[in-house]
């Protein structure tokens, strides 16, 4: 799923890292975003010998080959901050060894998993998920020690030490497909810039809400709201931020 990986890496983009790479594995993917051509194509394995990368977001649009595992396994090996998504977090569902990586990591770690997602990293059913949001968002942090943004109303912030937080921003437009890419772009952007995982996990959940409620108070959406267009508001909100901060 291409797509995925160019709202992730537009998200990226638009929320303030000066320097955003995308690699794909489909060997039908573009070699230029024409619609955002500041974003750099490279191929997975160029990716792999960059050096000054802040941070990584791996798994929007990634699919389960051999070639995705051996990817993940490497990036789960370096220093480099990471945020695991979509495909990424089937994987470490699926392969225990992965899971084992991911939880001995030192540098910064944030997974984003949907409640279905969530249930197959647990071995447990969505339905379970969804009635024990935040015990299911902790178990998760401490079980991978990792920061925890269990999606969905109300999205769930949790970090392995224990404290967690819920976001109060955001409408039911954000059920639209490619949304959680997005999410993952916002985040993985805000981390590379230089806050930890757990606040970039909150503002990321912050900013994408927001974003989805200044474009309802504008007549766009609910229904039809598109990630495109969360996306792009993403950057209005933070430069609001940002006037906010150097008023107060």
């Amino acid at each position: 799923m291409v797509g995925a990986a160019l709202l992730a890496a537009r998200a990226a983009l638009l929320c303030g890292a000066g320097r955003v790479y995308a690699a794909v594995l489909s060997s039908q993917a573009p070699s230029v975003d024409v619609c955002q051509p500041e974003i750099m194509f490279r191929s997975p394995d160029m990716l792999t010998r960059l050096s000054q990368l802040n941070c990584v977001v791996i798994g929007p649009g990634f699919g389960q080959t051999e070639a995705a595992i051996e990817l993940l396994e490497f990036w789960l090996a370096q220093s480099v901050p990471i945020l695991i998504d979509a495909d990424a977090l089937n994987l470490i569902a699926t392969h225990p060894h992965l899971a084992a990586i991911t939880k001995n990591r030192h540098a910064e770690t944030v997974i984003t998993p949907h409640p279905g997602e969530a249930a197959r990293l647990l071995a447990t059913s969505g339905e379970s998920i969804q009635q024990n949001r935040v015990e299911s968002a902790l178990k998760l942090a401490r079980l991978l020690h990792v920061t925890c943004v269990l999606k969905g109303a109300g999205s769930i912030c949790a970090h392995y030490d224990g404290r967690w937080f819920v976001n109060t921003t955001g409408n039911p437009g954000l059920a639209a497909g490619g949304t959680g890419d997005v999410l993952s772009g916002i985040i993985g952007s805000v981390m590379a810039q230089g806050l930890t995982g757990l606040e970039a996990a909150k503002l990321g959940v912050y900013v994408h809400g927001a974003a989805a409620d200044s474009l309802v108070l504008q007549g766009i959406g609910p229904v039809g709201l598109t990630a495109s267009e969360v996306a792009k508001e993403t950057r209005n909100i933070i430069n609001q931020l940002n006037q906010n901060d150097a008023g107060a």
